[in-house]
């Protein structure tokens, strides 16, 4: 059997350069060194925090491939040892190390993808059901499963803000928060109407129905992104919160909706115990909202979003999920698909998520070329 190879000086260049460029990353990180050491950079402390962040993730960068470097020649150490020893079972582990190690190394390629302004940010998740009744209720309320594993999966934490129940089952909206590194980088690309074809639990004749529902994604932003919003524009309505969050919870009017009325954009928080804790956390929601408005305008690349923000129906989805007559999540955008439908609707989104990732940033080098 022929042994694994060995990684030399060669081969790094070319596994990190996938990554991203190594030598200028290094003297990046070398020139950011130094202006951190430098004392009067804390005379502007927002751009000494901005310069500490850009820092913090090239070195993360730098230590993550370096790291995979190292695994790597222990792994093919491991192999050729057992090799040698003709040792089936440890050669058997060493195969498993350097698939664990194949897929990390894909996924840092991906992850170097996530270059835009937001990219690192957390991020807000909001769904809503579309035509179809108590059906598209349902399927929101799978789709808020399903983000939540994928969350949950990658080491991020999911907040419920806000959530309208269906009447019979399922959610009519829901809004989460994702915390987590490049949450908003990854989650991007799931903005868009999801389709789910199914033989429906509840329809007595066991028909098979068609459900929408839709997932819009935008960034958290921190007091560093500055968005001016004049009160003015603002209409702000209180009303009675219809879910867990605390013991005033339909008793008072302490849910609060906010309304840009220029924009028409709407926010809304119910998971506080106060009406002002609410209005705090629904003007930042607002901010974010605006903000990734903004981020649209300035990058060209985004405006296949805004044909996505469209009614919640047919024609307009970005993926569907069949269930019925047989098994299969197909990506419309980047034809992506897979039989594994449980596995999906469990989280497992790597796969639709980096192909977008990857289109998306294909299309802004092609817009930028131009």
């Amino acid at each position: 059997m022929s042994r694994p190879r060995r990684p030399t000086s060669s081969s790094r260049s070319n596994c990190s350069g996938g990554v991203f460029d190594w030598e200028p990353a290094l003297r990046k990180l070398d020139e950011l060194n130094a202006r951190v050491e430098d004392p009067s950079l804390w005379d502007d402390a927002s751009a000494a925090q901005a310069l500490m962040r850009d820092r913090n993730s090239l070195a993360a960068r730098v230590e993550a491939v370096r790291a995979l470097e190292r695994e790597l020649a222990d792994a093919v150490g491991y192999a050729e040892m057992a090799d040698e020893e003709g040792d089936e079972t440890s050669l058997e582990e060493a195969r498993g190390q350097l698939k664990a190690l194949k897929d990390r190394a894909a996924r840092a390629e991906l992850e170097a993808l996530l270059s835009g302004e937001a990219d690192g940010n957390d991020a807000y998740v909001e769904i809503n059901s579309g035509a179809g009744g108590t059906e598209s209720n349902d399927w929101a309320g799978m789709l808020l499963r399903m983000y939540s594993r994928w969350a949950q999966a990658h080491g991020m934490s999911v907040d419920l803000i806000e959530e309208t129940s269906g009447e019979q089952a399922g959610i009519k909206s829901v809004t989460l928060q994702v915390k987590g590194e490049n949450a908003y980088g990854w989650l991007k690309t799931e903005g868009g109407v999801h389709r789910l074809v199914r033989i429906s639990p509840y329809d007595s004749s066991a028909r098979r129905h068609t459900s929408f529902a839709s997932v819009w994604v935008y960034p958290v932003v921190d007091d560093t992104i500055e968005i001016e919003i004049n009160p003015a524009d603002v209409r702000t309505d209180t009303y009675r919160a219809s879910g867990a969050g605390g013991q005033h919870i339909n008793k008072t009017d302490s849910a609060v909706r906010l309304t840009h009325i220029p924009t028409g954009i709407a926010v809304a928080c119910q998971n506080q115990r106060s009406q002002h804790q609410n209005r705090d956390q629904a003007w930042k929601m607002l901010k974010a909202r605006l903000y990734e408005v903004e981020l649209e305008k300035r990058e060209a690349a985004q405006a296949a979003i805004e044909e996505q923000k469209t009614d919640i129906g047919w024609g307009h989805q970005i993926r569907s999920y069949v269930l019925q007559p047989y098994q299969m999540v197909k990506d419309l955008r980047t034809d992506v698909e897979t039989s594994d439908t449980g596995g999906v609707l469990d989280g497992d989104l790597d796969a639709f998520m980096g192909a977008a990732l990857a289109q998306k940033v294909g299309a802004t080098r092609d817009a930028k070329a131009e």
